[in-house]
């Protein structure tokens, strides 16, 4: 592989990393970069599988920084290990937010990306998110949480945040996103939305990268597998520094600077889509 392709799956690492997380879209800016920097080293059906098998990597960051919080079992000692049941009914209320999502993804996924994966699409998405986040922190300045910390979400409330992960299926809107914006606007705090998110990110992105590397089969040349390795790779370390940049900025600020990001990208791709 050459030098110059190593350096575009270095950049596409960077920006699955720091993008996942952050509610303004990964997929959307993947997409946007392959406009731009296109990898020539694999052919297309390796690249869409790769711009989601990439995420793996983002989601070892959130294993690592969050294993504490998302493994159910603790051992005091060597011969008793004790269950720690709050642990297993926030993953049980994970699974109860995934069956929209999962049902959606099954039914409709293929034709989205047949018919929506376009700078149009990715442009109008951000632009409209991007204005919710602003509203919604407006409209959430006078209010107080209902629900304030991750064991305090119950099984109707995982459900309508996983209903509004399904808006996430169009490029452009952001899994982080939707499901951030719809945990605020039924009341949960911010620390609480998105750590919901990131327990959310871990069975979601590991089915979807599942389905795609079942469809795409396991025949990978050495180049393809080397893409693979440094991407992920890539993907987890700034994975590592930005989640932990946004946990420790949340706490003090809000989303509205992203909805700000989100318009002006917005706007950007649709003035050089009419320049184009």
């Amino acid at each position: 592989m050459e030098f110059l392709e190593i350096l575009k799956v270095i950049f596409l690492g960077i920006v699955e990393g720091i993008t996942e997380w952050l509610p303004i879209s990964s997929t959307g800016h993947m997409l946007l970069v392959d406009e731009f920097i296109t990898l020539n080293a694999v052919d297309d059906e390796f690249k869409e599988m790769f711009f989601i098998l990439i995420q793996l990597g983002a989601i070892f960051a959130v294993i690592l920084l969050f294993w504490k919080k998302m493994w159910p079992f603790q051992f005091k000692d060597k011969s008793k290990p004790v269950i720690l049941k709050d642990t297993f009914s926030v993953w049980f209320k994970v699974v109860v937010a995934c069956i929209p999502g999962a049902v959606v993804t099954i039914l409709f996924d293929d034709y989205v990306e047949a018919h929506f994966q376009t700078p149009a699409v990715i442009a109008a998405a951000l632009i409209l998110y991007g204005i919710a986040f602003i509203v919604i922190e407006k409209w959430n300045k006078t209010k107080t949480p209902k629900v304030a910390t991750l064991d305090d979400i119950t099984y109707k409330t995982a459900l309508l945040i996983g209903l509004f992960q399904v808006l996430s299926i169009v490029p452009g809107t952001s899994r982080s996103g939707a499901t951030i914006i719809g945990a605020l606007l039924i009341g949960v705090s911010r620390v609480a939305a998105a750590e919901f998110t990131f327990f959310l990110a871990v069975p979601v992105m590991l089915g979807m990268s599942a389905l795609k590397l079942l469809k795409f089969g396991f025949d990978f040349t050495g180049t393809e597998i080397a893409v693979l390795v440094l991407g992920m790779a890539t993907a987890f370390v700034v994975s590592v520094l930005v989640i932990k940049f946004l946990m420790s900025y949340i706490k003090k600020k809000d989303f509205t600077v992203f909805g700000w990001y989100r318009i002006v990208l917005g706007a950007v791709i649709i003035a050089y889509t009419l320049i184009k």
